[in-house]
């Protein structure tokens, strides 16, 4: 079993994909602790694009029949299990633990459901590295959201900032609440519905936002967007693929709009719901691909010019949920609660995760 070495702390390699389908981040870290106080200094990192085979089976995934997707559960683990290898061999390290995000293919807390798949077995196998995953069953069983799980890691690694945000796939928030509870919670889509309006036109993503810089708002879009049911919705709620595809896509689709009009609309969408769950001088951390939208940015500054978005090192923006996973793993051996009831929901903290050795 691994175990946490107070002199020395602990090194554990975090794997996360994420659902907008830019590929796999790896990031190892060691996690160092005094007290209560948790501090982490980035070892190594690397993001990995998906072989188109793999990448067009993860987008279907859903659709697969019982056996193709047992079948890709166990095949993703194991590439997965190869790229911990060859990181390995790339930067000659050897982690004590692999925290393994998955890749989530159905997300419904509502029926108790969640399903990240890529096989910790397969992946322990492979590597030859203990694998902690499955992080977000557990609190789903507990009634809970299972989403979004980093705040943990935004309170013990990065609470010099007011509010931590996210922009992924989908955006997510987290800040200190009154009374000394964590608060996190999902705003919207992001890169899920910009990088599907792009691959559209044979382009993984919108670089800096310049389509969306060229593009023009359509207000009744925009105004449809906002008065989706989701956003009066109070938390802890979480979303997923589904809702996308469900609400999001059609509407936009309905209307006609160009790529360039879409995305503008749609950054333009981002910018003002973010802007409702932001108090005025707050200093805020932003991270995940949107933060390298110029245009996305520029708009969310200007639906919220009180506030400080502050965009760290490539490094930190690229792959702090990879690291944040890493961190997840560590509080798993260490057993302490990495999903937070005052974020999923759940009936009460809980410890996310099922630990694979061979």
């Amino acid at each position: 079993m691994v175990t946490y070495d107070p002199q020395k702390g602990i090194t554990a390699l975090g794997l996360m994909s994420g659902t907008s389908l830019d590929g796999l981040d790896l990031c190892l870290a060691r996690f160092t602790r005094e007290q209560e106080k948790w501090s982490y200094s980035i070892i190594c990192a690397d993001a990995a694009t998906y072989p188109g085979e793999l990448k067009n089976a993860l987008a279907t995934a859903q659709s697969m029949t019982a056996l193709e997707y047992a079948r890709l559960h166990s095949d993703y683990g194991v590439y997965l299990g190869v790229r911990v290898r060859s990181f390995m061999e790339k930067h000659k390290v050897k982690p004590q633990l692999v925290a393994s995000h998955g890749h989530t293919i159905f997300h419904q807390p509502a029926v108790r459901l969640t399903s990240q798949i890529g096989s910790g077995a397969g992946i322990a196998a492979e590597s030859g590295i203990p694998v902690v995953c499955d992080f977000r069953t557990t609190d789903v069983a507990l009634h809970g959201q299972g989403a979004p799980l980093v705040p943990v890691g935004d309170r013990y690694l990065f609470g010099d900032f007011d509010y931590c945000l996210n922009l992924g796939g989908f955006s997510n928030i987290s800040s200190e609440a009154p009374g000394g509870s964590r608060e996190a919670y999902d705003i919207t889509a992001v890169n899920y519905v910009l990088n599907h309006y792009t691959r559209a036109e044979g382009e993984d993503f919108d670089k800096d936002g310049m389509r969306a810089r060229r593009g023009t708002v359509h207000y009744p879009v925009l105004d449809a967007l906002n008065r989706l049911p989701f956003y009066r919705q109070k938390g802890p709620k979480s979303l997923g693929r589904e809702w996308v595809e469900g609400e999001i896509f059609p509407l936009i689709d309905s209307f006609g709009l160009t790529t360039d009009d879409a995305l503008a609309t749609y950054c333009e969408h981002i910018a003002v719901q973010t802007s409702f769950h932001i108090r005025p001088g707050a200093k805020v951390l932003v991270t995940g691909g949107g933060a390298f939208n110029r245009f996305l940015m520029e708009r969310m500054t200007a639906s919220a010019p009180a506030v400080v978005y502050h965009v760290p090192d490539n490094l930190t923006v690229n792959f702090k949920e990879a690291l944040i996973f890493a961190f997840l793993g560590v509080l798993y051996v260490c057993d302490i609660p990495s999903c937070l009831s005052s974020v999923t929901g759940s009936l009460h903290d809980n410890i996310g995760g099922a630990l694979y050795k061979c």
